[in-house]
């Protein structure tokens, strides 16, 4: 452990990375989990993981406009099929989005067969690359969740080509920050974690969640030199277990309450 490798320069930007994923994927994945979809996340997310790969393989830079483009190009497509599966075959989907999750995934290692680094850049498209973020390539991703954030909360219900819309925005901006891993993470273990909870505050305890694992992973990974995607994954998982096992509890005791208050 060394606690002189600390670097608020590069702890910071990758922390508020971080926080801006949270900020569209817990609301998300609660959604996500309401409607049964677990996995449309990971599809997605490699999905948008394709195209990057695909401009890469044009020798377009992955950080520049056509790159992301064609990144949320390709989630876009994914996006009006799975909205056309949901309607053709709904007691399938989720089997489906499975389908699509795996073709994209192997077709990405196909397209970087003949890459001498492809198995680098495929590790940075699943793991990510959380610890290189700067400030200033944070700000079209701040731009483009405002404006989900602002869709996403606007009074009135939410149609299924906005909820499909929004998702593969959220998530090809988020993929290219975070790795495929931690875009499942961050949208799925606050959701589990808080189901027992209802309304604001269940998306405020979903923040807190992801918050704080964010913050120890960060940490943990600069002391202890680890992977700092993965030792985010598993300090979400840690913290949404604790959480879980605290509201159930909690849930409980009210039960035992309610039920003792009750005349006879």
């Amino acid at each position: 452990m060394n606690i002189a490798l600390i670097d608020i320069t590069i702890i910071g930007p990758a922390l508020l990375a971080g926080l801006l994923v949270l900020s569209t994927h817990v609301p998300l994945g609660q959604q996500v989990l309401k409607r049964g979809i677990i996995f449309i996340d990971l599809a997605i997310a490699q999905v948008a993981g394709l195209g990057v790969i695909i401009a890469a393989n044009m020798d377009w830079d992955i950080q520049g406009v056509p790159a992301q483009m064609s990144a949320v190009a390709a989630a876009l497509l994914a996006t009006v099929l799975l909205l056309w599966t949901e309607r053709r075959f709904p007691e399938v989907q989720e089997a489906l989005i499975g389908v699509l999750f795996i073709l994209a995934a192997t077709a990405s290692i196909l397209a970087l067969s003949e890459n001498p680094h492809g198995g680098e850049n495929l590790k940075d498209l699943l793991v990510g690359q959380i610890l290189w973020v700067t400030l200033d390539s944070l700000w079209p991703i701040v731009l483009v969740y405002i404006v989900i954030l602002g869709i996403w909360f606007k009074p009135g219900e939410r149609s299924r080509f906005t909820f499909y819309t929004v998702f593969a925005f959220s998530v090809t901006a988020s993929v290219q920050l975070v790795g495929v891993y931690l875009v499942f993470a961050s949208l799925i273990i606050p959701a589990l974690s808080t189901r027992q909870l209802h309304g604001m505050p269940r998306l405020l305890v979903g923040y807190i969640i992801g918050t704080i694992a964010y913050s120890g992973g960060l940490l943990l990974s600069t002391l202890f030199d680890l992977p700092p995607g993965a030792i985010i994954v598993w300090c979400l998982f840690v913290i949404g277990v604790i959480t879980s096992y605290v509201t159930s509890k909690l849930n409980w005791r009210q039960k035992l309450l309610t039920t003792n208050n009750v005349p006879e």
